[in-house]
């Protein structure tokens, strides 16, 4: 993935925050995934005033994803802040770390950060789901 690509992907991520639905933390979250043949998701925070039916903005776009028949993904970008402002570095929660593992390749698979100051990080899924539980363990 060259820098434009991964700009286009953030640009989509903070573009998500307007439709987060968070009248409880007020903590904003978009996301954008890249599948492997190149279409990308969005995804938002949905809060819900009993709190577990909420949803992160990064399972929100791989569900989107799904449901629309993708299932190979090559990168997410996530960003996120009080109010929507971007502030500090906004990493995935461990469910939608978990739900990468069902669909990524965890040596492969990118995550995107981006905080205030526009400065990137840039990490593989095994780094964020070191021993990461998948698949492939069922057989184990």
């Amino acid at each position: 993935m060259d820098n434009a690509q991964k700009e286009a992907l953030l640009k989509k991520a903070k573009d998500m925050l307007a439709f987060s639905y968070t009248p409880y933390s007020n903590f904003k979250v978009g996301a954008a995934l890249l599948s492997k043949s190149g279409k990308v998701f969005g995804g938002c925070n949905i809060e819900n005033a009993a709190y577990g039916p909420s949803n992160c903005a990064e399972r929100t776009a791989f569900f989107n994803a799904v449901s629309s028949g993708e299932r190979q993904f090559e990168a997410i970008a996530i960003v996120g802040g009080p109010d929507g402002a971007i502030k500090d570095f906004c990493p995935p929660c461990g469910v939608c770390r978990q739900v990468m593992m069902e669909f990524c390749n965890p040596k492969k698979f990118k995550i995107l950060l981006q905080n205030a100051l526009g400065k990137i990080k840039e990490f593989t899924l095994e780094q964020l789901l070191p021993l990461g539980f998948g698949a492939a363990d069922l057989d184990k």
